[in-house]
């Protein structure tokens, strides 16, 4: 059975695709497959690109799976995603999102936990629908929300679950930049190599301070996911 995450590393950089061949939802098979993706760039790489399968980088948490499971572990499975977020947004290199399509809920998040998002242009929706769907906000994507959405559109995007095409994406703080999407990946790949010197511990840590607010927060809200047992559930 293919993973439904991949890695692939050259000249430094690893390119994490996720490809479930539907939505990229996000369950515990991605969780596993996305942190063991990481584990590998963390040995090997000295950046990182996360992307998604054309025309969708992440649809969210799998709300059917979700539909299915008792309370306990549906809180497991948004911890998960809590402490795949968390990972992403403190991790020990340049991390690049290459938004490849629509990017929902927890895919947005994903998009937020990243230092840089390039995004492709076209019909695509990204932001947060959880209001809509009758769902609060988890801390950890609250509070992610709150420290890089713009703030003339953190009301429109986390209370009235509005979604964004790329470009306003961009305008309200979801994406850096939207390219073509014949352009996406090698946009990522010239960030990523334009950064990938700048891996070691000053980079950790100035991105530490200048997020340590959020991340103590986060933290606070989560189970201990310092394994990768624990991360993966």
């Amino acid at each position: 059975m293919t993973a439904p995450a991949t890695v692939e590393i050259k000249d430094d950089i690893a390119i994490i695709t996720m490809d479930d061949g539907k939505a990229n939802a996000i369950n515990p098979p991605m969780l596993e497959a996305l942190h063991a993706c990481l584990d590998q760039a963390e040995k090997d790489a000295k950046a990182v690109i996360i992307t998604g399968r054309e025309g969708r980088f992440s649809g969210g948490f799998d709300l059917k799976l979700m539909m299915s499971l008792p309370g306990h572990e549906v809180k497991a499975l948004v911890d998960g995603g809590g402490g795949l977020a968390l990972r992403l947004y403190t991790f020990p290199m340049p991390v690049i999102a290459a938004c490849s399509g629509h990017a929902v809920a927890m895919g947005c998040f994903i998009l937020l936990s990243c230092d840089i998002r390039v995004g492709t242009s076209g019909a695509f929706k990204i932001g947060a629908n959880e209001t809509a769907i009758n769902m609060v906000l988890p801390i950890f994507a609250s509070e992610l929300v709150k420290a890089r959405v713009a703030d003339d559109y953190k009301t429109r995007s986390m209370i009235f679950a509005e979604l964004f095409d790329p470009e306003t994406a961009r305008e309200a703080g979801y994406l850096d930049e939207v390219v073509a999407a014949d352009t996406l990946l090698a946009t990522a790949r010239q960030a990523a190599d334009s950064l990938k010197g700048l891996t070691g511990s000053s980079l950790t840590g100035n991105k530490l301070l200048l997020r340590e607010a959020t991340i103590a927060t986060i933290k606070a809200s989560l189970p201990d996911y310092s394994t990768p047992a624990a991360r993966s559930r």
